[in-house]
């Protein structure tokens, strides 16, 4: 049996500014490794919310998130970010690339921060990553030299530079053109049918959702159908 990678469990979350209003209802979901799973619903609907909730980034919910069997709740600030910078790689909309660095180095950022490994192995592991994408000979560019599908992707290759458990994008094709649109997905299934990879993306994309193994169908801050 596969392993569940992520759960949630009767995840209820409200805003209050200034009325209380609940925009996430018991949300119920298991995530299994080397699934890619795609999240979508309109605008509104709570995607972007959940997401940020599965992924750390915020804290005040009710309910309980596991990551990789660990429950997260009551972990401090700096465990939850160890947390995000080891078991979680993150891919948003726009690229959040360093300009005044380097490709190589904006992937190896991620990487010297968990100070697991030296700095010359994570510069190995990250020209790795950027041979898999086919980006090693941009690898000594700043980054603002780059299009904006070659950004997208060395933002790829930097989600995982630390091996994640599971990779979480929110609308990772939203800025990109069709074609480019079309060469991460192909990236991303690449990922999961060669290395596995757990993949869990938000997207309004219907054909990138259509083409992943399951959709998650949100609406209204409830699931509908997963």
């Amino acid at each position: 049996m596969a392993k569940t990678v992520l759960q949630s469990i009767n995840i209820n979350k409200y805003f209050s500014d200034p009325v209380r209003v609940q925009v996430l209802r018991e949300v119920n979901l298991a995530i299994d490794q080397g699934e890619f799973v795609a999240v979508t619903g309109k605008s509104g609907c709570g995607k972007s919310t959940l997401l940020y909730i599965l992924s750390t980034m915020d804290t005040d919910y009710e309910g309980e998130l596991r990551i990789d069997d660990v429950v997260m709740r009551g972990k401090t600030e700096g465990e939850l970010a160890l947390v995000r910078n080891e078991k979680i790689g993150f891919v948003f909309q726009f690229h959040y690339l360093l300009n005044e660095f380097s490709v190589l180095k904006n992937v190896m950022l991620p990487g010297l921060k968990l100070r697991k490994h030296s700095a010359e192995e994570v510069e190995h592991k990250a020209m790795e990553r950027l041979k898999t994408l086919g980006l090693e000979k941009l690898a000594l560019k700043m980054a603002n030299q780059l299009s904006g599908g070659e950004k997208q992707r060395v933002a790829i290759a930097r989600a995982l530079i630390n091996d994640p458990i599971i990779i979480m994008g929110d609308e990772p094709t939203g800025n990109l053109d069709k074609k480019n649109g079309d060469l991460v997905f192909d990236i991303f299934k690449q990922l999961c049918e060669e290395s596995n990879q757990t993949l869990l993306i938000v997207t309004h994309d219907q054909g990138f959702a259509d083409n992943t193994h399951r959709i998650i169908e949100m609406e209204d801050g409830r699931i509908l159908k997963h």
